[in-house]
């Protein structure tokens, strides 16, 4: 069974950064839209970033543009989000999830292979 392994979460005070990887086990995603989302408590699981297969089409949510940057390394089978200039309200549970659309799309019901999440907290 595939399953995504998200990491490179903690507490990290505003303004500050963190990069997350997301490495994906059991197969590779040839061909396949790769994407992260957030969820705080409370709130609905939201988008925040996808990239295609080749990294020639990126595609973000409004609230994390020219803050946070999503790459990926295909020969790791990995996918990263450098986030920037961070602020309390992206503290959230951070996921990735892979999609056979594209271009890239921004709806959680068209990502499949959902990783456990891995936490960030940005404190005030």
């Amino acid at each position: 069974q595939v399953q995504m392994v998200e990491s490179g979460g903690g507490l990290v005070q505003a303004g500050g950064s963190l990069r997350l990887s997301c490495a994906a086990n059991g197969r590779t995603f040839t061909g396949y839209t790769m994407g992260w989302f957030r969820q705080a408590p409370g709130a609905e699981r939201e988008f925040v970033a996808a990239i295609s297969w080749s990294s020639s089409n990126t595609n973000y949510a409004d609230f994390v543009k020219g803050r946070f940057t999503i790459s990926r390394d295909n020969a790791k089978n990995t996918v990263y989000l450098q986030m920037n200039s961070l602020k309390p309200e992206d503290t959230a549970l951070y996921y990735c999830a892979a999609s056979k659309y594209y271009p890239p799309r921004r709806r959680t019901d068209d990502y499949n292979d959902w990783g456990q999440g891995t936490q960030v907290t940005v404190s005030s």
